[in-house]
């Protein structure tokens, strides 16, 4: 398996070849996050799809309202992405990718009365599992920022039938 952790750049400058780091932390910008070569061909995972991966299954796990970006750059960005209709899967979750294993720090907001201990551990195992499936990574650590809670009876009423018709 190629070394993903440095990829080869040319320096203009000097004509030469060097090694540099290689780590993402946006879900922006389309990465390669993962690489396979077999003998019929290469699979390259994209950053932003472990992104993804990480996203739905955090959302999966009981107790999680939703994941929110955070920040005032990440609320214009989620702003933005919500009137665009763009893709809210991968909001609120920041990967690190390496050639073997990943790091995540995701932003939950959490169903009022849940126990925050036991839905964090039960989306941290989801994550693990989901992404080991999926991508053959191991994820090394998944941390958790519960930003806020969810209060279901604060929710706007659903629109009544007009009176007159």
């Amino acid at each position: 398996m190629p070394d993903l952790e440095s990829e080869q750049i040319s320096d203009p400058l000097t004509q030469t070849n060097q090694r540099t780091p290689h780590s993402t932390q946006s879900t922006v910008a389309p990465t390669r996050a993962v690489e396979t070569v077999s003998t019929q061909g290469r699979t390259n995972i994209a950053d932003s799809v472990v992104a993804k991966i990480v996203g739905i299954a955090a959302r999966e796990v009981e107790g999680v309202h939703d994941l929110v970006t955070s920040g005032a750059g990440a609320t214009l960005g989620g702003l933005a992405t919500r009137v665009t209709g763009g893709d809210q899967r991968a909001q609120g979750v920041s990967v690190e990718v390496g050639e073997r294993e990943a790091a995540v720090d995701l932003n939950i907001v959490a169903d009022y009365g849940v126990s925050i201990p036991q839905v964090a551990e039960a989306v941290r195992r989801n994550i693990i599992n989901r992404v080991a499936a999926m991508t053959g990574l191991t994820v090394k650590e998944v941390n958790i920022a519960v930003t806020d809670l969810y209060f279901p009876q604060e929710q706007a009423p659903q629109q009544q039938q007009p009176r007159v018709q």
